[in-house]
């Protein structure tokens, strides 16, 4: 299975090179493997005559570079910096892309002008929501039923799987009737477009503030917190929770300001970001977790206890959740530290 693979992957890595000869004006001298993200595509840096490029491999059928293409020409249309495609070939799955450099958030978080950039990233996001015309590209829904299948998936991977937990009747109808709750709330949210994954692995630092997007392929119709949350409650960075709130609000008042919406009252607007945590939180545990079973990648692990961390402070606010809280405060997180003997 090994051997097979590594052939796939020597046979795309040819295939990318010749491809790459082809592109008109380029003269290639290097190609360097970039690091990836938690899907089977690839990225390398490009170095050719005329300089330094990204060449993006998606391989069909599993991935797809269509909506990479409309949604980048989407973004770029309202002025932000998605990445221009010099060239692509559609149906072998490869882009050549603009070079945004290596300065990604999750490298500058702890630089001292980490204030700014994070000003810079939510002054992109209050743009990147205006979004609302992506050509020859349908953006799904983030529906209440995704959600639902997503806490499915959570509790299959991450509870069963990985934890190897069992959950009694009592239990899962408890945690079932929390997250139906959450969600109920959630699907009534502002639906906006939504990047899916607007953390700092996905933003790069730019000159002149300005703010690099990545990854936004899986871009859906959804709750207008849902990049807010994955930006200041990020599963790769611990950001201030004071600082945190004072993001969140601020971003809440712009919000409002520029979509022209009757005003909330700030409780219900932490409420709705809070929410929207445990459903990010839950995802991406679920996501570490199938990494880790399913396609032996045990990297991620390192962010479950962050991000299981976020869904036990989160929850905790609310009595309604408080199913949830305990189970997750009292079972799952001594069942992570005993299978992260390293976690804190």
């Amino acid at each position: 299975m090994e051997s097979a693979h590594l052939a796939t992957t020597i046979e795309r890595s040819n295939a990318l090179a010749e491809w790459l000869k082809s592109c008109s004006g380029l003269t290639l001298t290097s190609m360097q493997a970039m690091p990836g993200d938690a899907s089977l595509r690839r990225y390398f840096r490009i170095i050719t005559t005329n300089g330094s490029f990204v060449a993006m491999d998606a391989p069909p059928p599993r991935e797809n570079c269509r909506p990479f293409v409309a949604i980048a020409k989407a973004l770029r249309a309202i002025k932000l910096n998605a990445p221009e495609i010099i060239a692509a070939d559609l149906e072998q799955g490869f882009l050549l892309l603009t070079d945004f450099g290596d300065l990604t958030y999750l490298k500058a978080s702890k630089e001292a002008n980490a204030q700014q950039i994070y000003q810079n990233a939510l002054d992109a996001l209050l743009v990147l929501q205006t979004c609302n015309q992506v050509e020859d590209h349908t953006v799904p829904i983030f529906t209440a039923e995704f959600m639902q299948q997503e806490w499915a998936w959570h509790k299959e991977w991450f509870l069963d799987k990985w934890l190897g937990l069992t959950l009694s009747l009592q239990q899962e109808q408890g945690l079932d009737q929390c997250m139906t709750t959450v969600i109920q709330a959630i699907a009534a949210q502002p639906q906006v477009f939504m990047h899916r994954d607007y953390h700092s692995a996905n933003l790069m630092v730019l000159p002149d503030n300005g703010v690099g997007i990545l990854d936004f392929q899986d871009a859906f119709i959804g709750p207008f917190t849902y990049d807010l949350v994955s930006i200041l409650r990020d599963c790769y960075v611990s950001l201030p929770e004071k600082q945190v709130s004072a993001w969140a609000l601020a971003y809440w008042q712009n919000w409002q300001q520029v979509n022209k919406v009757r005003a909330i009252s700030d409780d219900i607007f932490i409420r709705w970001f809070d929410w929207m945590g445990i459903e990010r939180h839950i995802k991406a545990l679920f996501t570490f977790a199938r990494k880790n079973v399913r396609d032996h990648q045990a990297t991620y692990l390192q962010h479950v206890p962050r991000t299981l961390a976020h869904i036990i402070n989160a929850s905790g606010k609310y009595k309604e959740l408080a199913p949830l809280h305990d189970y997750y405060q009292r079972i799952v997180l001594p069942q992570v530290e005993l299978t992260l003997p390293c976690a804190p």
